[in-house]
């Protein structure tokens, strides 16, 4: 099996076919003849056209920008000074992803508190938060809940399993975004030119290609789903540029292989029952309509923000500005600026001491720059 994925991943890398790509893609920057901006939304699209130097074999004129694709770079930093906070209660076990520990809250994060004998456990799903719960009956478990699309169907599916126990004392404080409602607040602030979107290929393997339909129909802007393997990400560059050439704008799906038009619809019908949607600030960006996911009413019990623990640490926060002081963390996930622009970039601000939770989560933009391309010519 090994090696049968290692000739899977070979394909993906094949130069010859990458020279190919390329050659159409700088043909048809030619015949446009002014400068394409393009942005990559997820995260994980960053990491790896960072990692395998894409951006500097791109013709001139063409550039691609970072977008809000990292969820834990996009979370509000009110939702962050709150769940730092609710652990001061001794009542509270709060469980979380690993990326969040060292995210800044604004004067602390959850790592310095965990060493403060704060009650934080890092767990690698929900499953294993509830867990928790079951193992201390007599503690309020939040289960802190990040994620796109991709991660909000397992909190659904242990939201179902906690009901069905009857394990009351595992609540959920849901940050969960949806991606296609952010495409569109970031074309309707138009503080930065988007030609084009390569969209996720995870997230549209459940949303489906026809969830971006107002991109191109609203705002006659091109989006092309797109894989994480060096060719498909130059594959769909090259159908983005080739859409501007022949002047239309519509949803392609270039990740054929793991994606379709529909989506997964167990999975959206699930998100359906467990989830509702709700405005939701982003960093940076604001409060975008319908794009955060808040638990059903049906579900209300289970939902950390109705229990007093969250309203006690909101009533302790009240007065302070939530805010990190010189980071431009928000500029980079919109597209106004890339991550070695801004002025903390790669000084006061490194992964080993983070000021912005974009040099923080392994999808960070900043921290794909700061690892894969900040002693390269960026132009």
């Amino acid at each position: 099996m090994s090696e049968f994925m290692a000739n899977i991943n070979e394909r993906f890398r094949d130069p010859s076919l990458a020279k190919q790509l390329l050659e159409r893609i700088k043909r048809a920057v030619q015949t446009l003849q002014r400068p394409i901006n393009l942005m990559e939304v997820c995260g994980t699209h960053t990491v790896s056209i960072s990692r395998n130097g894409i951006r500097q074999i791109l013709p001139e004129g063409l550039k691609l920008l970072s977008g809000p694709g990292c969820p834990v770079c996009v979370t509000a930093q009110r939702d962050i000074d709150i769940i730092i906070e609710v652990v001061n209660n001794e009542q509270v076990i709060l469980t979380t992803y690993g990326d969040m520990m060292k995210v800044p809250g604004t004067v602390a994060n959850l790592q310095e508190a965990k060493a403060l004998g704060r009650a934080v456990q890092v767990v690698y799903s929900p499953l294993d938060a509830l867990k928790v719960a079951t193992e201390n009956p007599d503690k309020l478990v939040i289960f802190y809940s990040v994620g796109f699309e991709t991660t909000a169907p397992m909190a659904a599916a242990t939201l179902e399993l906690a009901a069905a126990q009857g394990v009351r004392n595992f609540k959920i404080y849901s940050v969960h975004k949806l991606v296609p409602p952010a495409l569109e607040g970031l074309l309707s602030a138009d503080e930065v030119k988007i030609d084009g979107f390569i969209l996720p290929g995870h997230v549209s393997t459940v949303v489906g290609g026809e969830a971006y339909r107002p991109v191109p129909e609203k705002y006659g802007v091109p989006a092309v789903i797109a894989g994480f393997e060096p060719l498909d990400i130059l594959l769909g560059i090259e159908r983005l540029v080739t859409q501007l050439v022949e002047g239309r704008a519509t949803v392609e799906n270039a990740y054929s292989r793991a994606g379709n038009w529909e989506g997964n619809q167990v999975a959206k019908q699930v998100l359906a029952e467990f989830f509702q949607p709700v405005d939701a600030e982003w960093r940076g960006i604001g409060v975008i309509p319908g794009s955060g996911l808040e638990l059903a009413d049906a579900y209300a019990a289970f939902n950390a923000r109705n229990t007093e623990a969250i309203a006690e640490a909101e009533q302790r926060l009240v007065g302070l500005k939530s805010e990190i002081k010189g980071c431009r963390c928000g500029d980079v996930l919109k597209g106004v600026i890339l991550p070695y622009e801004c002025p903390l970039f790669g000084k006061a601000c490194t992964p080993s001491r983070a000021i912005g939770p974009c040099m923080v989560s392994s999808e960070g933009s900043c921290a794909a720059y700061y690892k894969y391309e900040r002693h390269r010519q960026l132009v």
